[in-house]
C-alpha cells in the first residue's frame, strides 16, 4: 500500500494501488480539493527514467482527457510530479466501483443472451464515441471494462491508444505485439496498420467470449494465439452454447471477419445490429466464408468432376453416334443464342443502375442522451445532421442543462442533413411554499397538497395562539422549493412554557417571564429570614406549560424587622465623704435581646 501521506501535485493523497496497466500503476487516491475519490494512474517507476515512456504515457493522457461519454472512463486532471528519482508524469480519473467484466466471467460465466447483447452495445457506443474523436482503444478485452453497481458500462484504459493520425505500427520497439493476444485483430498480429475495425475485431471477440464463456482461440504462448487469430476461424458460439441464435452467430463472425473490409465499417453498425437481434429483427450481418480460404467461382463453368482425368477404356463403336452429334451442335448453337439474348437484356436493364448517381449512405441517429446542448449541436454536425427544435422540460435535478429525449431516437437511420429534436432538462418543477401562518392545521394541509406539496408529521409548539394553529413552517412561507418536496407544520400547543425565576429579584423576574410571554405578573412580601431579601421564594402556577393570559404570583422574601434592644437602669452613687476613699462603679451590664 502506498504511503497514504504522500501527495502528488500537492492535491491527489494517493491511497493503494488497485490495477495494473501496461505502463502504469493505479492507484485509489483522494481529491483533498474536492473531497472527492479518484483513481490515479501513475507511470510505473521502473519506465519513469524512459523518455519514450513518458512520451507514450503523455499522448495517453492528451487523449483520454478528450474523450466525454457516459460509457468512457472520464479523466478530471493530468500532471506531473517532482521527487527524488525525476519527473512521474499522472493521470487522474474518475473512481469506478465495481468489477471488471474478467471478474464477473471468471466468477459467474458467461452472460445471458439479452446482458451480453446491451453490454457489447454499450462498449460499441463508447468505441463508436472514441473513433469519431480520432482515437482508436487497441486494447479492448473484458479487463478493461467495468461494471458497476448500477449495471452500466465503463470502458478504460486507453493504455495504448494513440491518434489516428499518428503512426499507427502496432509493434512496441521490441517488437511485441501490443494488446492481449487473446483478442487481437489480425493486422495487430502481423503488424501491419491499424483503424477503428481493429477494435471492431476485438469487440467480436469479446461478445464471443459473454456468449460462451471463453475466448475464440485459445493457445500455449501468445504466438500461438496470434497465428490462430490470422489463419483460422473460430468455431460458432452456438456450437458452444446451443442458446445462442443464428443472428449472433452472424454478427460474431462478421465483427471477426479476417479482412477489414468484410467485418463492420464502424462501430456503430455493429451496435445497430446489436439492437436488431435484440428486438428480434433480421441482421445485417450474414455468416462470411474465411477470407483466406475464399476462392472465386466464375458464372457458367461448371467445377471439375471427382476422377474426370483419370483414366477411361476405350468405347466401343455406336452407329448412332454421328446423328446425336448433329444434334447436339444444333442445341449446343441454341443454347448460345439463348445465352446472348440473355446478356443483352441484363446489360439493358442494369446499365441505368451502374451510371445513376449512387444513393446516399445513411446515418443512424446518434444517442443524445445526458449531453449538454453545445455537445449535442456539435454531434449532429459531425454526424451530418442538423439540430431541430429544441424544447426543454421538467426533469431531475441529475439530468438538469442535459439532453432528456430525443427525436428520431437513437439508432433509427437517417439521410444526410435530417433534423434530429431533442429536449433540454430543465430540473424539477418549483413551487413557493403558500402563507399558511395563522390557519388551521387541517386548513394548511389542504393549501400545501393543493401546491403539490407534501407534509410531513407536525410538531406541536409552544405559542400564545389558540391551539391547534399553524405558527411556523419549514421550509417557511415565500420560500421556493421542488415539487413534492415535504413541508414540517409546527402548530400552536395554546401554551407557553412558564420558566422558573425563583432567585430572581422581582424587577428581574419579571423581564424574564415578559419576554417569555407572560404579563400578567403580581409580586408579594413574605417575611423570611430563610432567603436573601428581594429574591423570589416561590411561583405560581409553576413552571411548566401554562396558558398566557394567567396571573403569575410571585413570592418575594422579605426581612423581618431587628429585634428591640433591653438595657438596665443606671446606678445611684453616694456622694463621697472626706474619710472613705472613692466608690469604683461596676462596669455596665450587657443585656442580650431575646431572640426574634
Amino acid at each position: 500500500m502506498a504511503d497514504p501521506t504522500r501527495l502528488l501535485g500537492e492535491r491527489y493523497e494517493l491511497g493503494e494501488v488497485i490495477g495494473y496497466g501496461g505502463m502504469a500503476e493505479v492507484h485509489r487516491a483522494r481529491d483533498t480539493r474536492l473531497g472527492r475519490e479518484v483513481a490515479i494512474k501513475v507511470l510505473r517507476q521502473d519506465l519513469a527514467r524512459d523518455a519514450t515512456f513518458q512520451v507514450r504515457f503523455r499522448r495517453e493522457a492528451q487523449a483520454s482527457a478528450s474523450l466525454n461519454h457516459p460509457a468512457i472512463v472520464a479523466v478530471f486532471d493530468t500532471g506531473e510530479d517532482s521527487g527524488p528519482d525525476g519527473t512521474t508524469p499522472f493521470i487522474v480519473m474518475e473512481y469506478v466501483e465495481g468489477q471488471t467484466l474478467r471478474d464477473i466471467l471468471r466468477n459467474d460465466g458467461p452472460l445471458g443472451t439479452a446482458r451480453a447483447i446491451a453490454v457489447c452495445a454499450d462498449i460499441c457506443a463508447a468505441l463508436d464515441f472514441s473513433h469519431r474523436n480520432g482515437i482508436v482503444h487497441r486494447d479492448v478485452k473484458p479487463g478493461n471494462v467495468m461494471i458497476p453497481p448500477n449495471g452500466t458500462v465503463k470502458v478504460m484504459d486507453f493504455g495504448i491508444a494513440r491518434a489516428v493520425s499518428d503512426s499507427s505500427a502496432t509493434m512496441t520497439s521490441t517488437a511485441a505485439v501490443i494488446g492481449t493476444a487473446q483478442y487481437l485483430s489480425p493486422e495487430q498480429a502481423r503488424g501491419e496498420s491499424v483503424d477503428a475495425r481493429s477494435d471492431v475485431y476485438s469487440c467480436g471477440c469479446v461478445l464471443y467470449e459473454l456468449l460462451t464463456g471463453s475466448p475464440p482461440f485459445t493457445g500455449d504462448s501468445p504466438v500461438a494465439v496470434a497465428y490462430q487469430h490470422v489463419r483460422e476461424d473460430p468455431i460458432l458460439p452456438s456450437t458452444l452454447n446451443p442458446a445462442i441464435p443464428a443472428a449472433l452467430d452472424a454478427i460474431v463472425l462478421k465483427a471477426m471477419s479476417k479482412n477489414p473490409a468484410n467485418r463492420y465499417q464502424s462501430a456503430a453498425e455493429m451496435r445497430l445490429d446489436l439492437l436488431r437481434a435484440q428486438e428480434g429483427q433480421p441482421v445485417e450481418a450474414t455468416p462470411l466464408m474465411s477470407d483466406e480460404d475464399k476462392t472465386t467461382a466464375i458464372a457458367g463453368v461448371p467445377a471439375p468432376r471427382p476422377n474426370a482425368n483419370r483414366y477411361r477404356p476405350a468405347a466401343l463403336p455406336d452407329p448412332d453416334a454421328e446423328d446425336r452429334t448433329r444434334r447436339n451442335h444444333a442445341l449446343g448453337w441454341a443454347l448460345l443464342a439463348t445465352a446472348l439474348v440473355g446478356l443483352a437484356v441484363a446489360a439493358i436493364l442494369l446499365i441505368p443502375r451502374l451510371t445513376a448517381e449512387p444513393e446516399p449512405q445513411q446515418i443512424a441517429a446518434p444517442s443524445l442522451a445526458g449531453l449538454t446542448r453545445e455537445q449535442a449541436e456539435t454531434r449532429l454536425e459531425a454526424d451530418g445532421l442538423q439540430v431541430g427544435e429544441v424544447a426543454s422540460d421538467v426533469s431531475t435535478a441529475e439530468q438538469e442543462n442535459t439532453v432528456i429525449d430525443q427525436s428520431p431516437p437513437e439508432g433509427e437511420l437517417l439521410d444526410p442533413g435530417d433534423e434530429v429534436d431533442f429536449v433540454i432538462g430543465e430540473g424539477p418543477a418549483t413551487v413557493v411554499v403558500p402563507q399558511i401562518i395563522g390557519l388551521t392545521e387541517e386548513s394548511a394541509i389542504a393549501q400545501l397538497e393543493a401546491e403539490g406539496l407534501q407534509v410531513a408529521p407536525s410538531r406541536a409548539q409552544s405559542s400564545a395562539e389558540p391551539a391547534g394553529r399553524v405558527v411556523d413552517s419549514a421550509p417557511m412561507p415565500g420560500a421556493t422549493v421542488a415539487e413534492n418536496s415535504s413541508v414540517t407544520l409546527f402548530v400552536s400547543t395554546g401554551t407557553l412554557a412558564l420558566p422558573s425565576v425563583l432567585g430572581e429579584t422581582c424587577d428581574s423576574a419579571n423581564e424574564i417571564l415578559s419576554a417569555a410571554g407572560f404579563t400578567n405578573v403580581v409580586c408579594a412580601n413574605l417575611v423570611t429570614a430563610e432567603a436573601d431579601p428581594g429574591t423570589v421564594v416561590s411561583q405560581d402556577p409553576a413552571p411548566g406549560e401554562v396558558s398566557p393570559t394567567n396571573r403569575i404570583t410571585l413570592t418575594v422574601a422579605e426581612a423581618p424587622p431587628p429585634p428591640p434592644t433591653t438595657t438596665s437602669p443606671p446606678t445611684t452613687t453616694s456622694p463621697p465623704t472626706t474619710t472613705s476613699p472613692p466608690t469604683t462603679t461596676s462596669p455596665p451590664t450587657t443585656t442580650t435581646a431575646p431572640p426574634p
